[in-house]
């Protein structure tokens, strides 16, 4: 499966941006989704994750109640809302699918993951 993120860009604090993970090539019903991202620096981190059939969500508590996460199985396409966004939010983040057939659940482990879109930036000046 090919994943394509949209939605980075410059915010500015406070403000909102809704980012969008489109994927092709198989049918994105039997995939768990997450979000991760990356600042200079740091290591990758887990920021939400949904699972396949978009019932059950989970988040990190650095953007619990700001980002949320929603799947469309028709439209093949994982949105996450971000809110209220802070300086600390800006980095790369990457979109990911990992095959689900068996469960329905959320997935935070990056190293579960097989399919990876490419990174985008999101910077948040304050």
């Amino acid at each position: 499966v090919q994943l394509q993120a949209c939605g980075g860009g410059l915010v500015q604090a406070g403000d909102y941006l809704r980012r969008s993970c489109a994927a092709s090539g198989r049918t994105f019903s039997s995939y768990a989704v997450g979000w991760f991202r990356q600042s200079p620096g740091r290591d990758r981190e887990f920021v939400a994750a949904i699972s396949r059939s978009g019932g059950d969500t989970g988040s990190s508590d650095s953007v619990k109640g700001r980002f949320t996460i929603s799947k469309d199985n028709t439209k093949n396409t994982v949105y996450l809302q971000m809110n209220s966004l802070k300086s600390e939010d800006t980095a790369v983040y990457y979109c990911a699918a990992r095959r689900a057939l068996y469960v329905d659940r959320w997935f935070s482990e990056g190293s579960g993951y097989d399919y990876w879109g490419q990174g985008t930036l999101v910077t948040v000046s304050s």
